[in-house]
């Protein structure tokens, strides 16, 4: 994820790898999560991108 500066708009959803990154979870622990509905996603063409208001609901942040 990259970081554009302060008073930039945050990111709506990032990638399973950016995820893995900024959680510290496994990605087959997201793509299970995902699996189960207890951590929303998009498909966006082939990729998945985690929405963050859903990953920091999840990690309680």
């Amino acid at each position: 994820m990259k970081n554009i500066g302060a008073n930039a708009m945050q990111p709506v959803t990032v990638s399973i790898a950016d995820a893995v990154a900024l959680t510290g979870l496994s990605q087959a622990t997201l793509y299970r999560l995902i699996a189960r509905n207890e951590l929303d996603a998009v498909k966006v063409g082939r990729r998945r991108l985690v929405r963050v208001d859903s990953m920091m609901k999840l990690i309680g942040a």
